[in-house]
């Protein structure tokens, strides 16, 4: 392999004047990537940029990296290239132009989620940028203990669109002319047919019949969705490298709203909703009880190097006033929003918020494991002591753990003060989609560990 790209170098540079008729780099622009489940195509708009500089005056790319938008959030990730190169042979010394196309791949990796994006593009004689507006590949992700794969396609949208489509438009005579986008806005009290728990939906829609929200559950929320309102159907979805959601709303004609709801190719649910512009959650501060105080005095994990260390002990190193026992997992983007919180809060009080997390993890692989928790630090930008609790099944992390009631929600954060006494748990997180839950959520997280550092 580098003896192959040492030679496309090599011919790069003792062929300057014609360079760019071997190598045709992808356009950067904004394409809408599709992948492809039974239940339609979970769309996302992802922006490729490449960055040129120049080598024997020919334009080369020294740099590139892609942009995953869903809604107001942008997912900046670097793209790496993989040379698929058999076609590219040398013959009699000479290499004829038939034999300089070649196929490569693109590849954005999502280590914390053991994830992958890779599409297929070309390089060569005859390929120009508009042979590169339609590309192929697939989204791979580690489900267990297995891999799964989806078909991605990835279409270019005009560089003139100032408001790229997430989804197509849909036509036909099913769309009633007078029914207006903006009766899907608004707050909703919904019902998922999995769950026995309320959730609402919260969406916005705009001119251009452009829809973003999210859906709060007792246990977390979807993250930031977009999609688009045709007649009286939505369609909202979200890809984040971990997760990938489709959510289809049909409009009834009693106001009330029947959707579908797909993740990945491996879930499908119905749900409901009524329109309720008062709907509340249960208090996340009152779900989840210690049950059992001896059990967390008991609790043993290994840390990531291996070593069996009780978990407050760990907590006890920080010396911290206020202190946070963070159950999650690394496979989950509802941890990652709740642990950037727990960084921020971090930087704010110092050394008198000390955190160690329980990392419940898809496999028994221990070795999988503590890697995942290291790509996890790197990925949030934090540092505490990590131990690995086990498996993230909800009910053998609750048998696991003994001292809650229930194991309810990934991530669940425990509170406790100086002496290790418990204050408080906290099942599930509002991230940063939920908007004004998510501010509240903060101030009632800031109250508590101000009052444990006050005692």
């Amino acid at each position: 392999m580098i003896s192959i790209l040492r030679s496309l170098l090599l011919i790069m540079i003792v062929g300057c004047s014609r360079a760019h008729a071997i190598i045709v780099n992808d356009p950067s622009g904004m394409y809408r990537a599709e992948i492809a489940t039974t239940g339609g195509t979970i769309a996302f708009l992802l922006e490729v940029v490449f960055v040129e500089s120049q080598l024997c005056d020919e334009p080369f790319v020294s740099a590139s990296y892609a942009i995953i938008h869903n809604g107001e959030e942008q997912i900046r990730r670097e793209m790496s290239m993989a040379f698929s190169l058999g076609t590219l042979r040398k013959h009699e010394g000479v290499i004829p132009q038939k034999y300089l196309q070649s196929s490569f791949k693109r590849v954005i990796t999502f280590d914390e989620y053991d994830s992958v994006l890779v599409w297929e593009s070309r390089a060569g004689f005859g390929v120009t940028p508009e042979s590169l507006d339609v590309l192929s590949g697939v989204w791979r992700k580690r489900r267990g203990e297995a891999y799964v794969e989806l078909p991605l396609l990835m279409t270019k949208l005009p560089a003139t669109d100032g408001h790229p489509q997430r989804f197509l438009p849909f036509t036909g005579t099913e769309l009633a002319a007078d029914i207006r986008p903006e009766i899907f806005d608004g707050r909703w009290r919904v019902q998922f047919a999995s769950s026995d728990g309320p959730a609402i939906g919260v969406f916005e829609i705009d001119k251009n019949q452009i829809a973003t929200g999210t859906f709060l559950t007792t246990t977390g929320d979807y993250r930031y969705l977009a999609g688009r309102v045709d007649g009286p159907y939505m369609r909202l979805s979200t890809f984040d490298g971990a997760h990938a959601f489709l959510f289809h709303a049909h409009m009834q004609d009693d106001g009330t709203i029947k959707g579908d709801f797909w993740s990945g190719n491996w879930h499908h649910e119905t749900w409901t909703a009524v329109r309720d512009d008062d709907a509340q959650l249960p208090d996340a501060f009152e779900q989840t009880t210690i049950t059992d105080e001896q059990a967390l005095e008991d609790a043993v994990f290994k840390d990531t190097d291996g070593n069996p260390t009780r978990v407050l002990e760990a907590l006890d190193k920080t010396g911290a006033k206020a202190r946070v026992i963070e159950i999650f997992g690394t496979w989950c983007p509802n941890c990652a929003d709740a642990s950037r919180e727990l960084v921020s809060l971090k930087a704010k009080y110092g050394d008198d918020l000390g955190i160690v997390g329980l990392a419940f993890e898809v496999t028994e692989d221990f070795e999988r494991s503590a890697t995942q928790v290291k790509r996890h630090h790197e990925h949030i930008g934090s540092d505490w002591e990590v131990l690995i609790a086990g498996l993230s099944d909800k009910e053998k992390a609750t048998q696991t753990l003994g001292f809650l009631d229930k194991v309810r929600s990934y991530p669940t954060l425990v509170f406790l003060n100086s002496d290790n006494e418990v204050q408080a748990v906290y099942s599930g997180f509002s991230g940063p989609a939920t908007g004004d839950a998510y501010t509240e959520q903060r101030l009632r997280f800031e109250a508590l560990i101000e009052e444990m550092i006050g005692e």
